[in-house]
Order: structure tokens, then sequence, then C-alpha cells
């Protein structure tokens, strides 16, 4: 093999591995601030129409935070979990593609390049919204516990995470709903989920249309 024909495959290899799509840092969440709690409840509804305007970085940081983020040292989050399992993964569907929400880092790690958004719902409202939010039980992290409880326990946590949006959406203006209209099916081979990952709901967040 001639040294330039390998000079070549080392630059092709460069390529392909730059072109590997990298975990996008998220800015650091901002904890003060907002509508006082009761305000907050005051103003928590559902919504099912939005604008195309997308959440600047900053917005997306401190609602992932608030959903799911780490709020002690001791890597315990903001919602509560059944023993501390944590078996909840917050998926950000966006037009730009799916990420999974590391809050250890608090980055996104890429998971699909390509929008996928039209997967996350029945509705036709979430092909177009900004942001679609996929929760995700993680199965084995919930032991041989039957079927039955990892149902229970993995739909309950994640209706801490989903209240913790919903409230962090009317302190902030925006608008969102959860949704268990989902095709699972479908919307776990678009995400390329294992097995023993098991999708319990959805929820679209954006600014409220007009």
């Amino acid at each position: 093999m001639s040294k330039s024909f390998c000079i070549v495959l080392f630059l092709a290899a460069g390529l392909v591995a730059s072109q590997e799509p990298q975990p996008v840092a998220l800015p650091a969440p901002q904890a003060e601030g907002g509508k006082p709690l009761m305000e907050a409840l005051k103003h928590r509804q559902s919504t099912r129409e939005f604008s195309a305007e997308k959440l600047s970085p900053q917005v997306l940081s401190n609602l992932l935070w608030a959903a799911w983020g780490i709020n002690r040292a001791d890597g315990r989050r903001t919602a509560p979990s059944a023993s501390n399992r944590q078996e909840i993964e917050v998926y950000v569907v966006t037009g730009d593609g799916a990420y999974a929400y590391d809050a250890k880092d608090h980055l996104l790690r890429p998971v699909v390049r390509e929008d996928i958004r039209k997967f996350t719902g029945t509705q036709g409202f979430v092909a177009e919204a900004p942001l679609n939010l996929v929760y995700v039980a993680d199965w084995s992290k919930l032991g041989g516990a039957e079927e039955s409880s990892k149902i229970a326990t993995s739909h309950a946590d994640t209706g801490f995470i989903a209240q913790n949006v919903y409230l962090f959406c009317a302190s902030e203006g925006l608008g969102s709903v959860v949704r268990g209209s989902v095709n699972r099916a479908e919307l776990a081979k678009a995400l390329h989920l294992r097995a023993d990952q098991r999708i319990t709901l959805a929820q679209t967040v954006g600014y409220p249309g007009k």
C-alpha cells in the first residue's frame, strides 16, 4: 500500500470521526428567581397550541434542571424516585434531532440526528412544537420486581418530573401538555431503545400559540 494512499485513508477516517455527533453542553442552570410556588400553581394549565419559537439554551437548561436535575451533592434529584433508583431518563426531541439528558454532566447526548418529532405523539401539534420531552423508564434499574410494580413505579416517578415541568412552564410563561397518546413501539424504534427501556409518557413544551 502506497504512503500517499495511507495518508488519504487516515484523513478520511479523521473526517468521519469529526462528523460523529458530539454532546451538547448546556449553560449552568439558574436556580434562582421565577414566580412564587403558589402563583405558579395558580397559572399551571395544559396548552395544545404552540408557536414555532425555539427555547433558548438557557431556558432549556433551566427547564431540564427543574425537571430532573441534580440538586444535592449526593446526586439526588429535583424529583423523587422510588428507593432513589433514578430509573427515568428524559429524552429531548427537537427539530435538530433527539438527545438524552445527562443530569450528572448537565448536557445532552445525541441519540438521533434527524427530526423525529412526529413520532412523539398522535396529535398534530407535536411535529411542529419546538420541544417534546419523552420519558423513558429503564427497567433494568428496578431489579426483580413484578412487571405491574415496575409499571406503577415508573409512571409515578414520571408524574413527579412532568409536574416539575408544568410548574417551571407556568413560572416562565411557557405552555406544556403531558400526553399518553403515543405509539410507543414506533417511538421506541425511532429512539433506538432497548427492550428493557419503556416509554411512559411524553410532554410538549413551547411558547403558547396565538
